[in-house]
């Protein structure tokens, strides 16, 4: 099997043309594994689509299937147009969340950055998680995938590690959920670590830095209409969220390696 490994802010899988395997659980857990395998956050599938210019379909590492993937769909659109599945440079991409429309930035014949309407980000109740004996603020924003946005006085002290997995499994969440922890540096600049559900901590994570900017706006600390500035361990992404709460993503996917299993 081939596969081209790419990332969006640190943020990788290895990406595959082709139709899904029915072993994919074990073999995005085997591949996946980053002493073991080629090392990667999961893995993501391109495929034609009935509905769209092309379908993706993304696996953990642990095997679970996503729903939708921010810095992953900007890697399939890269991929799609810089080897020459299509010249298009606006494309619909179906996904397990829906249709997502990518608008790609070309220089020399080669995607350096994509925008993505990610759809309209839905802002619950901040609501209280009890865990370890004491109470844990968040608020849950679906962006089609299930976000629980944590803010924090500082990131570095932020208890990614131990708080991460109680969260994505909290009784609360019966499906898990991706769990974000903020720091806001100003009204256009937030400060942002993930741990992601079934990859664990991440280097970024698109469709939670979404959510993260919709929390914020919904408490008063980014505006709507406004270009905001996330920054997450690999990079920063740029979000604007539009009055009737429809976001765009932009930032950059790049090529890692290309590789063929041997077994």
């Amino acid at each position: 099997m081939h596969f081209t490994k790419m990332h969006g802010l640190g943020n990788d899988y290895l990406y595959v043309y082709g139709e899904v395997p029915a072993d994919i659980e074990a073999l995005s857990k085997k591949l996946s594994e980053r002493h073991f395998g080629a090392g990667a956050d999961g893995m993501i599938y391109i495929s034609p689509s009935a509905v769209a210019d092309f379908k993706m379909r993304i696996f953990n590492a642990d095997g679970s299937e996503a729903m939708m993937c921010g810095n992953g769909i900007r890697c399939v659109g890269k991929y799609v147009y810089d080897k020459g599945y299509t010249d298009k440079t606006h494309l619909t991409i179906e996904t397990l969340s829906g249709i997502k429309v990518l608008k790609l930035m070309v220089l020399a014949g080669k995607v350096k950055s994509v925008s993505v309407n990610m759809g309209k980000a839905k802002v619950e109740p901040q609501m209280d998680l009890w865990i370890d004996d004491t109470t844990l603020q968040c608020t849950p924003v679906s962006m089609g995938n299930p976000h629980a946005v944590t803010f924090v006085e500082s990131i570095e002290n932020a208890p990614i590690l131990s708080l991460g997995p109680k969260i994505e499994h909290h009784p609360s969440f019966p499906d898990g959920v991706n769990a974000e922890f903020v720091e806001v540096l100003d009204s256009t600049h937030l400060r942002m670590r993930v741990w992601e559900r079934g990859s664990g901590v991440t280097m970024a994570c698109g469709t939670g830095a979404c959510a993260a900017v919709a929390a914020a706006i919904s408490h008063g600390y980014c505006t709507l209409n406004e270009e905001i500035s996330v920054i997450l361990d690999g990079g920063t992404l740029s979000i604007t969220i539009a009055s009737d709460y429809t976001v765009t993503m932009t930032g950059p996917a790049e090529f890692v390696y290309e590789g063929e299993t041997i077994e």
